[in-house]
């Protein structure tokens, strides 16, 4: 399976750990992040009117060097999977998606034809965070539930074959128990939260069962309590 996501910061917390979290459980998944800092659907559309190669293109979730535009990379291979998103701050304003996200599925099924596309879903911002009140909410399920619509009508626009659920993954971990997903307040943390993302997608992605998953090469060790939450949070999206 080749999945190549057109992202930014948050997509790269959720392939950082997916290769080697489906090659521990028997799967091949090839992974490509497009990553520029921050980069809103606007911002990405710019880039494919100039061909512009200011994408970071990081493999199997680790950084190679290179640098390439969207085109360049979506000729690169038979990709399965391409997925978008729009920029956290902006994914609850359905106004700011159109018309860049229209344009950037068509520029992905001009050049990838048999992919499948996807919507990545990204997540509020921590609660009681500065981050948060600056975005105009109180708390995170506040800003999910816009979140989540937005995403609703965006994949509804493009005919996307589906929602990589990461927002509703998050936020519900919180809802279980889990003491802390972010690392800075709105990104993922580098060991129960990126692993929570990387599970969510495999999940997604095989259909397979996640009950047993020991995957354990993380950047920061996670707690046995830690897992059972995780696991039992995407066991229940």
């Amino acid at each position: 399976m080749k999945i190549l996501s057109i992202g930014n910061s948050f997509s790269q917390d959720a392939q950082r750990y997916l290769h080697r979290l489906a090659k521990a459980e028997g799967e091949n998944i090839k992974t490509v992040n497009l990553y520029i800092g921050g980069c809103s659907l606007r911002q990405h559309y710019l880039n494919i009117l100039d061909d512009n190669a200011a994408y970071d293109f990081e493999f199997n979730g680790e950084k190679t060097g290179l640098k390439v535009s969207v085109r360049q990379a979506l000729v690169s291979d038979e990709w399965d999977y391409v997925t978008v998103q729009q920029a956290s701050q902006l994914s609850g304003n359905i106004d700011s998606y159109d018309p860049y996200l229209t344009v950037l599925a068509e520029y992905v099924r001009k050049y990838c034809p048999k992919a499948s596309l996807l919507v990545h879903q990204t997540w509020a911002y921590e609660a009681g965070s500065d981050r948060l009140l600056k975005t105009g909410y109180e708390t995170p399920e506040a800003m999910f539930a816009d979140i989540r619509n937005a995403y609703h009508q965006a994949a509804k626009a493009i005919q996307a074959e589906g929602i990589l659920p990461c927002g509703e993954a998050m936020l519900q971990a919180v809802h279980n128990g889990m003491e802390k997903v972010h690392r800075d307040t709105f990104h993922a943390s580098l060991g129960a939260g990126r692993y929570l993302l990387a599970l969510t997608w495999y999940k997604f992605l095989t259909g397979n069962d996640v009950t047993g998953n020991n995957f354990s090469e993380l950047d920061d060790p996670i707690t046995d309590e830690e897992r059972e939450i995780i696991i039992r949070t995407v066991n229940s999206l």
